[in-house]
């Protein structure tokens, strides 16, 4: 069998009933902005005294002017680059050499205005049919009658990412650089080896959703667009402010857009890509541009990509109630089902034993443990058969420092892991689809068993909220956090503590990696 089916059975344990906000330190007192970790507890001082770290070689960077703008980002830059004497048909035409078909269905229901309406009804409706016939599922989604820009900010971890002052955000995994993708499609670089910052640009980097610095490399960086994946190489040492479109590729695959997720295995070998419109997973050679599909039935696309630090494991989300975890020597998959909505946010443990999940309409944090005993000829996966519930998250009364009262608490908006597994970040949103002004902050053991316990609360200046938190990959003295606030400032809460244990290849089985090539090629193509 290609998939191993295993039933989502949830334990909702009784001490689960009580939200972990409830025993959680006070919350920072209006006004007052979180600057750092030290000797256990979260220090707030006034935001008018201006009290954020200086960081040696960590730029100050304000990504944009923000989103307050009665036009978003994303209309101005439409506004300022589309030619307003083009037809609909004329751009339609245009959508055809891009994306095939469906960038035809796509223009015409994007520009309903402009053609008759039984026109865009009908594009609409066979556009809704492409989507469902690609997405090889006997039912019919929501999502598949979507434009590719309601499609991203219904599934992007960015908060309103088509209103967001920033599209995408990533860290290098080993080296002090990262980059960052603006509402006018353009992609920034910043270092902190250089003041230089290389702006990229391309035709096809249209509604970029996510971007991946490749393992093992400088300088090549993966971007996720409306109708193709792009690969920048971003020389170091090169002085192009605009580095040529000439050192970029593109891959490209049909009926396999928009992209708007992408995962590096940690050798950098591989690139996984993935669409909420296609039940294929692209698994990219990137020097060779050819990909193969990793095809499951069911679950109407792919919203989610985690790949374990260890590299021996794959998780992927579906916009439906499933979810699967693919083991990468052979490329089989366990499918785990019966979620009461589909998976919003998930990560890793360091050393790929843990998978902490959450779903799209409960308040609560999710576990699944997989088995360290396996060698690397087997292909069980060894995932539990049950998720546990670790952390209610349900909304409290929280005292602030100053003794007022505010409300903490709601559904999960995205989740990371430090690299040493001792501290996560969550932020959250009510149930009216507002986000929270701060980022929750647990402490974290995964071995002998997974402890998650509160930290604090992560606040910003009065009036910002979180639109994307990370963990810094090459902190040495603790961990570093950074947040995109909604003003567009992104600003660093070091988290100085002495880590239990470095978690070391020496430490644990560090499985093969995986390739595309040899015996890993017939058990993908026998699958497909």
């Amino acid at each position: 069998m290609c998939d191993n089916s295993v039933s989502l059975f949830i334990y909702r344990q009784v001490m689960c009933d009580n939200s972990v906000f409830s025993i959680f330190p006070p919350a920072p007192a209006q006004g007052t902005v979180t600057v750092c970790e030290q000797h256990g507890g979260l220090l707030s001082s006034p935001a008018q005294s201006k009290p954020y770290k200086k960081l040696p070689g960590y730029p100050d960077v304000v990504l944009s002017g923000g989103g307050s703008s009665s036009l978003t980002h994303r209309e101005n830059a439409k506004s300022a680059f589309l030619p307003h004497n083009e037809t609909v048909w004329k751009r339609a035409l245009h959508a055809w050499y891009e994306m095939g078909s469906p960038g035809v269905f796509e223009e015409i229901v994007n520009s309903s205005d402009e053609v008759p309406d039984w026109v865009a009804v009908l594009a609409k409706k066979t556009l809704t049919l492409v989507r469902w016939a690609t997405s090889l599922h006997g039912s019919i989604f929501p999502h598949l009658s979507m434009s590719n820009e309601e499609i991203i900010t219904e599934f992007s971890p960015i908060v309103n990412w088509s209103r967001s002052p920033v599209q995408a955000f990533a860290w290098h995994p080993h080296t002090l650089k990262f980059a960052y993708a603006l509402g006018d499609d353009s992609i920034k670089v910043h270092s902190g080896k250089s003041d230089l910052v290389p702006t990229l640009k391309h035709k096809l980097q249209k509604n970029v959703a996510d971007l991946a610095w490749q393992p093992q490399s400088a300088s090549v960086l993966a971007v996720a667009c409306q109708s193709c994946v792009l690969i920048w190489h971003v020389e170091p040492t090169s002085l192009a402010s605009r580095p040529s479109t000439s050192s970029c590729q593109v891959l490209q695959q049909n009926h396999h857009a928009p992209v708007t997720c992408l995962a590096w295995d940690p050798s950098g070998r591989i690139l996984l890509s993935a669409s909420p419109v296609d039940t294929s997973l692209m698994a990219w050679d990137v020097p060779m541009e050819t990909c193969i599909p990793l095809r499951r039935l069911g679950g109407g696309g792919v919203s989610l990509l985690r790949w374990s630090p260890d590299g021996s494991k794959v998780f992927s989300a579906t916009p439906s109630q499933l979810f699967r975890v693919w083991e990468t020597r052979t490329w089989t998959c366990e499918v785990w089902t019966k979620c009461t909505s589909r998976c919003k946010a998930a990560c890793w443990s360091p050393d790929g034993t843990t998978l902490l999940f959450a779903t799209e309409n409960e308040p609560i944090i999710y576990s699944l443990t997989f088995s360290t005993n396996i060698d690397d000829t087997s292909t069980v996966i060894g995932g539990s058969q049950s998720a546990v519930v670790s952390v209610s998250l349900a909304e409290v009364d929280l005292k602030t420092e100053d003794g007022e009262t505010t409300k903490v608490g709601g559904l999960v908006q995205s989740m990371v892991m430090d690299r040493h597994g001792e501290r996560l970040a969550v932020t959250l949103h009510n149930d009216k689809g507002q986000v929270l002004p701060y980022v929750a902050l647990f402490r974290t053991r995964t071995n002998p068993m997974l402890e998650i316990t509160p930290c604090g609360l992560v606040q910003g200046e009065t009036g910002e909220y979180p639109l994307h938190v990370s963990f810094q990959p090459s902190f040495d003295r603790g961990a570093l956090l950074s947040v995109v606030w909604s003003s567009g400032a992104l600003r660093y809460v070091p988290l100085y503590f002495i880590p239990s244990g470095e978690i070391q290849n020496a430490q644990y089985h560090q499985p093969a990696p995986p390739t595309l090539n040899g015996n890993i090629l017939s058990p993908i193509a026998r699958h497909t």
